[in-house]
């Protein structure tokens, strides 16, 4: 009997959500891309023709909405709170005994999870709808992104379930779209990913929901809030799979803690045949009462542990060194290696640091070694398997020239590395271009190491002051660089000439100064030319700036080839100094401060100093007279003792917002 457009659409729904699900979640596909394919279609058009059927929960809707201004802060009524890790089984079982010595019981039944390395969200249903989503945050207020959160595939629009409902989850990218993905930007010249976390959580925090789309995350979801009479953490994974939530099908109920130990085990290995990232095992005592009598401390709950993987060792041939050349002259040699896998990664180089390193470890040419990813990023060589000598293996020889452009390399009597004196080298030039046009520095947006090799092999660019002078017909005439990119890539140079003070030092690509160092002489110093006339023993009584700092500091104002390129960019119009404040130093009058926590852009003098040049008081413990807690990561009781008394809690964020309201008032 054939059906109606109505009864088609609620078909072909159910139908697609399902096959995304097999899919994407249980890693099962039961159809093929095909099928699939010809399924959307057929679904794409009914809708187009018969608008008053769609569904809210169809997967067409999952294309993203409109562009978004910005995200609104919003407070988790529970905070989300971080889990301490483990790396043995001593300390998996020193942490079954505090469980049980705490609860004062003799036997606890756990249920070990996968740890998805992704970025956690909480999201939030009424009457069976997904009406927000929020990133974790500082653990106690995130960012509102619900749009964003719509245009994963796995993630349901609407549950069999109408009560209130909060669920938490984690959003990440599988290995096949991280690397697709990283291949794309790298055509277009841009920055790469370091992993499929990063790559998620940048996804995550894009402005423009169709491109989030695009990107293909998915998430699986790890705990729930019911208002039920559930007793134990499985029944809850067990009943949000049942509503409709993707839950991962790779999780264990254990009687006790040698069955964790014995599951995490048997992930050791099998986590790289997974098509997402895992970096470790996640334990929670099952009982659900149990649990709300461990409770939590400030920073995580007393009931559950992460145990993390140890770093893969394996072994494969040294065949051969490269010398890499950095922004500021260091030679780096890299070992290139008979491809190996090594934690699921095909790995063909890995890092010797330096060569004291090469020294130390023993390496020569055609040994065998034993290689690890450090973090599970950075592939390094760790030792070298002596028993395996042939006698044919060769010594790597530390070169006496500069690979690139045969300049004569230098060793500083402090430091283990040797140089290219040469700041012209091309190699580093490039270098310091990409290091200026970073994220972290000038934030230049489509000038990637790929253009900037093409710019500097074309003699476009000679150094960064070079940047701010690029021409639209010059540009014009390159090879894949259309109207569209030309005028966007001019347009983001054009933007980068108002980045604030800090930035701009850090661009710089002063040696020893860092994104932190940058932002303490930015606090200190008004603009590069006050910078610029620092002495050694003015640098040397800043907090934090130490001697080899000063030093660096001294040595690069005083190369006038850095001194040309910077005269370059102030000509360019590239803000030299930090906004003016001084006319508003009581706009935090008034208000009394008290500071919590780690904070990701100030230490806590800097924080300190800052609210008090601009007015406002600062003191350490809280009161009814505190206007405001400044909570930052790993809160301390001034916390619990600011909640209450009801005193208003921010974030470093919200407090840098408060700043620059009342400073344009």
């Amino acid at each position: 009997m054939k059906k109606t457009p109505k009864e088609r659409i609620e078909e072909l729904v159910k139908l697609i959500n399902y096959y995304n699900y097999m899919y994407y979640v249980e890693n099962n596909p039961v159809i093929s891309d095909y099928e699939y394919d010809q399924l959307y279609k057929e679904l794409v058009e009914l809708e187009e023709k018969y608008p008053e059927y769609k569904l809210p929960d169809s997967p067409t809707q999952k294309v993203g909405g409109h562009v978004l201004e910005g995200f609104k802060t919003i407070e988790h009524k529970i905070p989300m709170l971080s889990m301490d890790n483990t790396y043995s089984e001593e300390e998996l079982l020193e942490f079954d005994a505090k469980v049980k010595r705490m609860a004062d019981v003799k036997d606890v039944d756990y249920i070990v999870e996968l740890k998805f390395d992704g970025v956690a969200v909480s999201l939030h249903y009424e009457d069976g709808e997904f009406i927000l989503g929020v990133t974790r945050g500082d653990g106690f207020k995130g960012d509102d992104i619900t749009e964003n959160l719509k245009t994963i595939k796995t993630l349901p629009l609407r549950i069999n379930y109408k009560e209130k409902i909060e669920v938490r989850g984690e959003v990440y990218m599988r290995k096949d779209d991280f690397e697709k993905l990283n291949k794309e930007k790298k055509e277009k010249g841009e920055e790469l990913f370091a992993n499929p976390r990063n790559a998620t959580a940048g996804s995550l925090k894009l402005l423009d929901p169709k491109i989030v789309s695009q990107r293909n995350l998915q998430i699986f979801i790890y705990q729930g809030f019911l208002n039920n009479r559930l007793k134990t953490h499985w029944e809850v994974l067990n009943f949000l799979k049942n509503i409709g939530f993707p839950v991962s099908p790779y999780r264990k109920h254990c009687k006790n803690i040698n069955e964790v130990i014995e599951y995490c085990k048997e992930w050791v290995e099998k986590r790289f045949t997974l098509p997402y990232n895992i970096d470790g095992m996640v334990i929670k005592v099952n009982s659900l009462d149990l649990q709300r009598t461990l409770g939590t401390t400030t920073k995580s709950p007393r009931w559950a542990v992460a145990y993390k993987f140890p770093a893969e060792q394996v072994s494969t041939v040294l065949k051969d060194v490269i010398i890499q050349v950095g922004r500021i002259g260091t030679l780096t040699p890299v070992a290139v290696l008979e491809p190996v896998r090594v934690s699921g990664t095909t790995v063909s180089r890995a890092t010797l640091h330096n060569f004291d390193e090469i020294k130390r470890l023993g390496v020569k040419i055609g040994d065998r070694v034993f290689v690890e990813k450090s973090g599970e990023i950075i592939p390094k060589v760790v030792k070298v398997i002596t028993e395996a000598r042939t006698g044919k293996e060769k010594e790597i020889p530390i070169p006496e020239k500069c690979p690139v452009c045969g300049s004569k390399v230098v060793k500083d009597k402090e430091e283990v590395a040797i140089r290219c004196p040469n700041i012209r080298c091309p190699a580093q030039v490039k270098e310091r271009i990409i290091h200026f046009t970073s994220r972290d520095a000038m934030d230049i947006e489509g000038l990637g190491e790929k253009w900037v090799n093409i710019f500097v092999d074309k003699n476009l660019l000679s150094d960064y002051g070079d940047i701010y002078y690029l021409k639209y017909d010059d540009l014009i005439k390159l090879e894949r660089m259309g109207d569209k990119s030309v005028r966007n890539l001019l347009s983001a140079i054009e933007k980068s000439k108002t980045r604030p003070l800090s930035n701009l030092i850090y661009a710089l690509g002063i040696r020893h100064i860092g994104i932190h160092a940058s932002e303490i002489l930015a606090e200190e110093f008004k603009s590069i030319d006050e910078l610029k006339e620092a002495t050694i023993e003015r640098l040397s009584t800043i907090p934090e700036i130490g001697p080899i700092m000063a030093e660096s500091i001294i040595e690069f104002f005083s190369n006038e080839e850095n001194l040309k390129v910077i005269e370059k960019l102030k000509k360019a119009g590239v803000k030299m100094e930090k906004e003016k404040i001084e006319e508003k130093k009581d706009i935090l009058s008034g208000l009394t401060f008290v500071v919590t926590g780690t904070l990701k852009n100030y230490s806590r003098d800097e924080i300190q100093n800052y609210i008090k040049k601009l007015g406002g008081k600062v003191t350490n413990s809280v009161s009814k007279n505190t206007n405001y807690l400044i909570c930052g990561e790993q809160p301390g009781s001034k916390l619990q003792k600011a909640q209450e008394l009801g005193v208003k809690i921010i974030s470093e964020e919200e407090f840098e917002n408060l700043v620059k309201t009342r400073m344009n008032k």
